[in-house]
C-alpha cells in the first residue's frame, strides 16, 4: 500500500474522529450534573378495601399498592391483595397474592390499565352429608385489561380478565368495575 492510499483511508477515519471527540467535548460543556433524587416525588399510594357482609357470607379484602409515574402518560407499579371468604356452613378461603400493573393515560381523562395478578386460593370446604369435607389449594393467574373516567387521583371504569376460566378463577365473571384511587 502506497502513501496515497493510506492517505485515503486514514482521512476520512481521522475526520470521523475529530467530530466525535469535539462533540462529545462540547455536550460535556453543557451537561450538568443533577445529584438530587426525584424518584419518592413521582411515587403513588393508593389501593382497595372490601368489605361485603351478608346472610352467613363475609368477605373482606385488603389491596394496597403504589404506582411509580414514568411521565404525565406512563406510570408502573405494585400492588399486594389480602382477602378472607366464608360462607356460613360450606367454606373458608384464604387468598393472598401481588400484581404488576401498568397504567397509560393518552388523555388525562382516560386511563387504560393492564394488571398481572398472581394470588394463591387456599379453600376449605366443610363436609356436609353428601360430602366430606376436604381443602382446594391453587395458584390463580389473572391478566385484566380495563379503561376508565379519571379525574384528580380517581379513576372509575371497568376491567375485563382476558385469562378467566370459570372452573378455576377466584371471581365469578371475568367481567369487573373498579374505583381506583392513588394519592
Amino acid at each position: 500500500m502506497n502513501y496515497n492510499q493510506i492517505s485515503i483511508v486514514f482521512k476520512p477515519f481521522f475526520v470521523i474522529l475529530v467530530v466525535l471527540f469535539s462533540s462529545s467535548a462540547i455536550s460535556q460543556q453543557k451537561y450538568i450534573i443533577d445529584n438530587s433524587n426525584h424518584f419518592w416525588e413521582r411515587v403513588q399510594f393508593g389501593g382497595g378495601l372490601g368489605v361485603g357482609i351478608g346472610s352467613g357470607y363475609t368477605d373482606i379484602s385488603v389491596m394496597p399498592s403504589a404506582i411509580y409515574n414514568v411521565n404525565e402518560i406512563v406510570a408502573v407499579g405494585v400492588g399486594l391483595q389480602f382477602g378472607y371468604l366464608s360462607s356460613k356452613s360450606y367454606y373458608n378461603s384464604f387468598v393472598y397474592g401481588g400484581s404488576l400493573v401498568g397504567l397509560i393515560n393518552p388523555i388525562p381523562e382516560i386511563q387504560l390499565s393492564a394488571e398481572l395478578e398472581q394470588v394463591r386460593v387456599n379453600t376449605d370446604y366443610n363436609s356436609t352429608p353428601y360430602r366430606p369435607s376436604y381443602s382446594d389449594n391453587y395458584w390463580n393467574t389473572s391478566l385484566y385489561l380495563g379503561a376508565g373516567y379519571r379525574t384528580g387521583n380517581v379513576t372509575i371504569g371497568a376491567k375485563y380478565d382476558v385469562l378467566y376460566n370459570p372452573n378455576k378463577s377466584l371471581y365469578g365473571s371475568g367481567f369487573m368495575p373498579f374505583v381506583r384511587v392513588y394519592f
